[in-house]
């Protein structure tokens, strides 16, 4: 059996934030994950400023392709306006290996199916021991399974179901989209530009609402693909969307039971404004590796709810929005 200071379960930038964070002080750390790095990782790949900050991320040296717009497009069914703000946008195959091979901590790859505590010591599978252990495995990270599902639970009005794809593709078109309720789907669509000829385009909805309202996520992406031919951003593409699930910013009360940890989308922390996951779940690791290293009290009340601050509540129109936003009924990419 290997002992060691600190287990994190999940590679993303959230656990290998944390495991650079926890390594940065001299703390023994084992990152277990599932998969093989480089992997594939459905994300629209959306990085906000404050996220690139956090992550001491100095874009002129980042090797991989990384790309900034000046300002967003938002549609609003018949609206559309532009928003000046610096945004960026990643590959998720190549940002979350750059992340995790520079933490410098061990990396095993392992599907973890069990996790007791004994002695004041948490063992994964017969195989692993510590004393801290973190959930960085995203909606169904086994930590939050094991210790946190029930006396924490998400609330599943803010789950959201997406289709995306990512492939290579000559755009012409350099600027980022957003699409609100377009076809009447509850929730968001987008196309995101990315350098070296990559875009992503997808959707996503609230699952709750779109079982009431009887609607089917492949339906609404027919509709959106061929907006995008309608609207001269993408042509002749040959899609292969492929789907997945995670939280809004919802009760964020309970995120320590004992030593085990949570952070990122196994907590359930996307913004409010923008659906944005990789700026909190970032976020949340500092905090969690700083309440390790200074045995601090680890709570994520204050994180913030919102990647864009101010920007639906502040604006004319944009007030109903703001509304719907803090009710948690719009997500964005």
């Amino acid at each position: 059996m290997q002992d060691v200071d600190v287990i994190i379960v999940g590679g993303g930038p959230a656990g290998s934030t944390c495991a650079w964070k926890l390594g940065q002080a001299g703390v023994d750390v084992i990152v277990l994950d599932r998969a093989s790095f480089p992997r594939i990782k459905l994300c629209a790949g959306w990085v906000t400023p404050e996220a690139v900050d956090d992550l001491e991320l100095d874009i002129d040296s980042y090797p991989h392709s990384f790309m900034s717009f000046d300002k967003l497009h938002f549609h609003f069914k018949q609206f559309h306006f532009a928003k000046k703000t610096t945004q960026h946008s990643i590959r998720r195959y190549e940002f979350d290996n750059f992340l995790l091979d520079r933490s410098g901590a061990r990396v095993h790859k392992h599907k973890v199916k069990k996790i007791e505590k004994q002695n004041g010591s948490y063992i994964i599978d017969g195989l692993y021991r510590c004393k801290y252990l973190i959930g960085a495995g995203g909606t169904r990270c086994p930590v939050y399974r094991e210790f946190f599902h029930d006396i924490n639970p998400r609330a599943k009005l803010l789950q959201l179901a997406t289709y995306e794809h990512e492939f290579p593709y000559d755009w012409e078109n350099d600027e980022c989209h957003l699409w609100f309720f377009g076809d009447g789907l509850p929730g968001y669509a987008w196309y995101v530009p990315k350098a070296d000829g990559y875009v992503n385009v997808g959707l996503g909805g609230k699952v709750e609402k779109m079982k009431t309202l009887g609607g089917r996520l492949q339906n609404y992406w027919n509709s959106f693909t061929k907006k995008l031919v309608g609207e001269a951003l993408v042509h002749d593409a040959e899609y292969e969307p492929t789907g997945y699930s995670y939280y809004l910013r919802g009760n964020v009360d309970v995120v320590r039971n004992g030593n085990a940890l949570i952070v990122g989308d196994a907590v359930g922390l996307a913004s409010v404004d923008m659906g944005e996951g990789i700026g909190p779940a970032v976020r949340s690791a500092i905090l969690a590796a700083d309440s390790i290293t200074e045995n601090s009290k680890y709570e994520l009340q204050k994180l913030a709810r919102f990647s864009v601050p101010g920007f639906f509540r502040n604006r004319g129109k944009q007030a109903r929005v703001s509304a719907i936003a803090d009710t948690k009924s719009v997500p964005l990419p």
